[in-house]
């Protein structure tokens, strides 16, 4: 229930935005800080969590982030300006930061090796269904009752899954020996939020032609270079060395980015897409995204149940291969396509990503030992959200650039010299001798060049998936584990 709660708020704001920004009287620039703020914190506080629930308690930290979670999604609805708005936004990004990181450790911990596979697709329909219903259940809401509902809708989850979690939850031992080591997260802190800024902030102000978005990027990398100086010579690292020698969870972590980086591209591009170029309205847009997430849930819960009978590695390779045919009929797509190939190809992918992300999060800390875990799923999670930053920055770069760069070429072609604009067969509305027919055309280029681009952006990721497939047998087989009599009689 909270990473359910959690995961959907990472994008129900967004298609709420215009109404805020009217609410609010806030300016364009200003409205998208909305976003930024809560990315930013959470990006930040996301590492501290496992040496917070070291010292203090995972169970203890993870009721105070739901009851912080819920408490600031209240204040975000009741917020009557943009600088109150910003501010809870950024008490909300830092509460939550911990809410998928404890919880995945919660599971990994709490059930045997032959039930984990099950466990961990229960609890991965949470994180991975809630991007896809952000959108949906935030037009929704937005349309019919009031934007501000986009955030009340926490209040009762939030309340319930406090009153679980306080009720029924053990707490782990804790180690009071464990120092902290300020220097390495305040490092840590400034190099991560200032690269989340840089990539979020990237497109609007022209990248590094922009003064703004090169500060961000010299201490972003000036942070960086600290923050590993620290690591290597400390007494105290940060981050327990023990960790990063983990040849599985390594190798799981760079899956983890590549993973994040695929689904949340293709998640970020085809909503744009439908609105803009096809003209569905947000809530057709939403449902016809909806079965991804179908294929999701199909794909975590066939990956839990095969867990413990076939080889992992296959299962996720086979995974990849599932996003490979469908990101290649998505560079098929057209303006003038029915929405059956957008239906099918989401719910390819989304099986596919369920196997992978079932598999991912089982074989990665299969080798770690149990005390590592907290701290290792906070690194895992500050990985993915770098990598849904990286890639969406990157993805919608190109996006812009490609565009622009195919209107001019098509643009050179649209001439009177050219014979085949004075085909009969072209619409009358085309005619370049009047000026609605040139505006009419510039607009169709328009159209064209963007669908262009769309598919360019899907072939990078295509590609992008393929190199990644190799990458899944590095990972160690992970050994069956027989049941003993006691466990067999119990299921």
């Amino acid at each position: 229930m909270a990473i359910l709660m959690q995961s959907i708020d990472g994008t129900i704001a967004n298609i709420a935005l215009p109404h805020m920004q009217a609410s609010l009287n806030a300016t364009p620039d200003q409205i998208a800080w909305v976003l930024t703020s809560y990315i930013v914190a959470s990006a930040i506080m996301i590492p501290l969590t496992g040496f917070l629930s070291i010292r203090f308690g995972r169970k203890r930290v993870f009721v105070l982030s739901i009851v912080g979670f819920t408490l600031s999604s209240a204040l975000c609805g009741l917020a009557t300006s943009i600088d109150d708005m910003v501010l809870y936004r950024i008490l909300q990004g830092m509460s939550g930061a911990a809410l998928v990181p404890l919880s995945q450790a919660m599971i990994l911990d709490l059930y045997a090796d032959h039930e984990r596979g099950k466990a961990m697709s229960m609890w991965g329909l949470g994180i991975m269904i809630g991007p896809i219903m952000g959108p949906t259940l935030g037009g929704y809401l937005t349309e019919y009752y009031d934007w501000r509902w986009v955030f009340f809708i926490n209040l009762p989850v939030g309340i319930a899954a406090t009153f679980i979690m306080a009720r029924y939850a053990t707490e782990t031992p804790l180690n009071h020996t464990r120092k902290f080591a300020a220097w390495g997260f305040f490092m840590l802190a400034v190099s991560v939020g200032c690269l989340q800024l840089m990539l979020d902030r990237g497109e609007s102000e022209g990248w590094f032609t922009s003064t703004e978005i090169i500060i961000w990027g010299a201490v972003a990398f000036v942070g960086i270079y600290l923050f590993v100086t620290h690591m290597m010579t400390s007494d105290n690292p940060f981050i327990d060395l023990r960790i990063l020698k983990d040849r599985n969870f390594m190798i799981g972590s760079f899956l983890f980015f590549s993973v994040t980086l695929i689904m949340f591209t293709v998640l970020a591009l085809t909503p744009l897409m439908l609105q803009n170029l096809l003209g569905y309205p947000v809530v057709d847009a939403g449902f016809l995204i909806a079965p991804r997430g179908f294929g999701m849930m199909m794909g975590m819960v066939i990956g839990g149940r095969l867990a413990d009978h076939v080889d992992g590695r296959h299962l996720m390779a086979f995974g990849l291969l599932l996003n490979v045919i469908s990101l290649y009929e998505m560079t098929n797509f057209s303006l003038t396509m029915s929405s059956w190939p957008i239906v099918w190809t989401g719910v390819v992918q989304g099986l596919g990503i369920g196997l992978v992300f079932v598999l991912i999060n089982i074989l990665s800390y299969e080798t770690l030992p149990m005390a590592l875990r907290s701290e290792a799923t906070a690194i895992a999670n500050a990985i993915k959200t770098l990598g849904s930053s990286i890639g969406i920055s990157i993805i919608f770069t190109l996006l812009i650039r490609n565009t622009q760069k195919n209107m001019a070429l098509l643009s050179e072609n649209v001439t009177n010299a050219n014979e085949m604009m004075h085909s009969p067969h072209l619409p009358a509305l085309w005619d370049l001798t009047t000026e609605q027919g040139r505006a009419m055309m510039n607009w169709e280029i328009g159209r064209q060049a963007q669908m262009m681009a769309y598919i360019t952006d899907f072939q990078y990721i295509l590609i992008a998936t393929i190199f990644s497939i190799p990458l899944v047998y590095t990972i160690k087989k992970r050994q069956k584990h027989t049941l003993n009599a006691t466990q067999a009689a119990a299921e």
